[in-house]
């Protein structure tokens, strides 16, 4: 049996109902220079990437630069839209309150919209300081990179092995699972498309839950379950 030492949570999409704003603020930004798809399409494509990321694909889609600006101006738009209109997710506090092992969150959100977003959801000081920007810990890379969550790992001074990733994302998935942790994903955010469980288990998750309430129920199965990692 292997016990679970560490919850490590995504923040975007799995503790705030944040990603459907911040697709929202990004499409209309886009949609001057030829890019226009639908939310959903763009939930699909880009959830869990970061500006620099998404801005090499959509410049390679279009076929023209997009301004080296794009991003300070869609950031500044997406922190006021967040600030404004961002809520905890359905269930959190519940789970928060339910089960005993030590927590973070791993996000490929800077630190300064991470503690912005996570004050207006009244959910940072159950987390700090203990909050984790992937660009700004170890070798600064994003996800899908594993560097965010092995410094969590590091950090507790725990294996992998005994730590439990919940994402909604599949570049986030791919990060955790290289990281040896063990995966769930959740979709119960707003901006969840059809077929959005079949992507996470593509990516990795080891099963997906609806609502935040499943995953202390998880948490239980999986230290009494040695399931190898790779047999998904």
């Amino acid at each position: 049996m292997a016990k679970i030492e560490l919850v490590i949570f995504d923040c975007d999409g799995v503790l705030i109902d944040s990603e459907i704003i911040s697709t929202r603020v990004q499409l209309e930004h886009f949609k001057p220079y030829g890019f226009e798809v639908s939310e959903e399409e763009y939930s699909k494509r880009f959830a869990g990437l970061v500006g620099s990321q998404i801005k090499s694909i959509i410049e390679e889609e279009v076929g023209r630069s997009l301004p080296d600006d794009i991003y300070e101006k869609i950031d500044i738009d997406t922190d006021i839209a967040l600030v404004k209109d961002v809520k905890a997710l359905p269930g959190i506090n519940w789970l928060l309150d339910n089960f005993d092992q030590p927590r973070c969150i791993c996000s490929n959100s800077s630190g300064s919209r991470l503690e912005k977003t996570l004050k207006k959801a009244e959910l940072h000081n159950r987390f700090k300081p203990y909050i984790f920007a992937a660009a700004e810990v170890g070798d600064k890379t994003s996800k899908p990179s594993p560097n965010v969550f092995l410094h969590a790992a590091k950090t507790f001074d725990v294996k992998p092995e005994n730590c439990v990733v919940i994402e909604d994302s599949g570049h986030g998935l791919e990060g955790a699972k290289a990281a040896g942790m063990r995966t769930i994903g959740y979709v119960g955010g707003s901006h969840t498309y059809q077929g959005h469980s079949e992507a996470l288990m593509d990516a990795g998750a080891e099963t997906v839950v609806r609502s935040l309430r499943e995953v202390k129920e998880v948490i239980a199965a999986y230290e009494i379950w040695d399931g190898d990692l790779e047999a998904i």
